[in-house]
């Protein structure tokens, strides 16, 4: 799985930018399974799969079968290239515990007099088509000068990489080689929490081992990842499992081992994998066209809890809120305002701001889009053609001393400085926080650009906004280059 270190989503305080994520989250570990080795590689067979009877509810699957049928179409994959040194001196070019790096837990690096080192990784993957495609995850061949393929019978072949996708972690390979066994490919949106699941890949250079375990959670969004809607299992996924398939109880593929939660740099018990219906989308794209384009709107979003629910008028904390809608963006151009709740994309529920990000991303640029938003208490519909992620944008706009408000913020407008440097047309900074306002997470340096969604240029036209509430307020607050609505009590 990847090998990078990254931090694990928090609860509901992210924001997410759709599709990628921004804000603040708790923090925690998150590596790729994928083994950074010289070893030999996982496994394949000689048979075609033949799909098992549906498992009754309750029975445990035949997981001898499905190894049986599938292990002829899951591959080992070695890479080989060169890594750039950032600094070169005698020794270590990371420390023993790890460093910053996290390829150092697997390699001892000695830099080179060019400052470049050779890169040998391991990882695993799986034959979709029986004339040679492969799937893997991105981070498996990425900068790889040479990338082998090995099957179960002992054969290699150096692969072709037909092309691959960062935002969702999928690579496809070709390799030259015909009549090979493919695994059987299922549908990832029919799986549900405790639906049983099978790993096949090469953990530490293991190769042909399974591990099973339950579907643990579906549509999890993480960090630098919220254009996919991971698939959450509790089966044992180590470094070199990336890439590699995991079945459901039929022994159909439903998933792409891809990331573990650690603290140790192993197995946690908390595995991540790209849902193949997902995979398959981009794989076609690869195919007919060597690239992948996703979907993108152009707001912020955050997930909604029970107390921003009470002052945006939603019955359940349900939806993604929008915190910020880029100018000159899909988002802008349909209407879409900071404040609006989407409640459904495409007709489907939208539980948090994740599952809207993997959403839009799914569609292709110019796909057309309907959205059912709440805005001040109104179900609406708005319709909206989807952006392309390939391009991004930013928007762009009194001076006075700071005056306190009944809420424990000490507030000022924006200079015109301020505006021109932070292209925000208006605002209130915060010169300090106490009360209830720094109970809520609000402090110095924050800029209040609404209340409820209603932009606020003035602290009397805050006092008046917040006067209206009796309970909650939600101010929209920009910290840095991130925006997050806050919900503080009123009274």
């Amino acid at each position: 799985m990847k090998t990078h270190t990254s931090v694990f989503a928090g609860a509901a305080a992210g924001v997410f930018a759709v599709g990628a994520v921004t804000g603040w989250i708790a923090p925690a570990v998150l590596r790729s399974a994928h083994a950074d080795a010289v070893m030999g590689a996982p496994a394949a067979s000689a048979s075609t799969p033949t799909p098992p009877a549906a498992v009754p509810l309750g029975t445990a699957p035949n997981y001898r079968a499905i190894v049986a049928q599938n292990r002829g179409a899951v591959v080992g994959i070695t890479t080989a290239g060169e890594m750039k040194v950032a600094q070169s001196f005698g020794g270590n070019s990371f420390d023993d515990n790890g460093g910053d790096n996290p390829l150092s837990q697997f390699f001892r690096i000695i830099p080179s007099p060019q400052g470049r080192v050779p890169m040998h990784a391991q990882g695993s993957g799986f034959i979709v088509s029986a004339d040679g495609i492969v799937l893997t995850n991105a981070h498996v061949v990425d900068g790889a000068k040479e990338v082998t393929v090995k099957l179960i019978d002992h054969r290699e072949f150096k692969a072709k990489v037909l092309g691959t996708d960062k935002t969702s972690d999928i690579a496809v390979l070709k390799i030259d080689a015909h009549a090979l066994p493919v695994v059987r490919i299922g549908n990832s949106d029919q799986l549900g929490v405790g639906d049983y699941v099978l790993a096949i890949g090469a953990p530490f250079g293991l190769e042909e081992t399974a591990t099973a375990g339950i579907v643990s959670a579906t549509a999890r969004s993480l960090p630098g990842d919220a254009a996919v809607p991971f698939i959450q299992t509790d089966a044992a996924v180590n470094p070199g499992n990336s890439g590699g398939p995991l079945f459901d109880a039929t022994g159909a593929v439903v998933g792409i081992n891809s990331q573990i939660y650690t603290n140790s740099g192993g197995y946690q018990g908390v595995s991540f994998a790209v849902p193949i219906n997902l995979a398959e989308k981009v794989e076609r794209q690869i195919v007919a066209t060597g690239k992948v384009e996703h979907g993108r709107l152009g707001v912020e979003v955050q997930n909604v809890d029970q107390r921003l629910a009470q002052s945006f008028h939603l019955s359940t904390p349900a939806g993604a809120l929008v915190a910020k809608v880029e100018s000159n963006s899909a988002a802008s151009r349909a209407g879409l305002m900071a404040g609006d709740v989407i409640l459904k994309y495409n007709g489907a529920p939208i539980a948090d701001a994740g599952q809207l990000s993997a959403q839009v991303s799914g569609d292709a640029p110019g796909a057309k889009a309907t959205l059912e938003v709440m805005r001040n208490g109104k179900l609406m519909t708005i319709g909206a053609t989807v952006g392309s992620a390939s391009a991004a944008t930013v928007a762009a706009n009194d001076e006075a001393a700071p005056e306190a408000t009944h809420l424990g913020m000490t507030l000022r407008p924006l200079t015109q400085a301020e505006r021109d440097q932070t292209g925000v047309p208006g605002g209130l900074v915060v010169e300090g926080a106490t009360g209830r306002a720094a109970e809520a997470g609000i402090r110095q340096g924050d800029v209040v650009l609404a209340v409820d969604g209603t932009p606020v240029q003035s602290v009397e036209q805050l006092r008046r906004l917040v006067h209206e509430h009796d309970s909650q307020v939600a101010l929209l607050i920009q910290r840095g280059d991130s925006r997050i609505f806050v919900p503080v009590g009123v009274g």
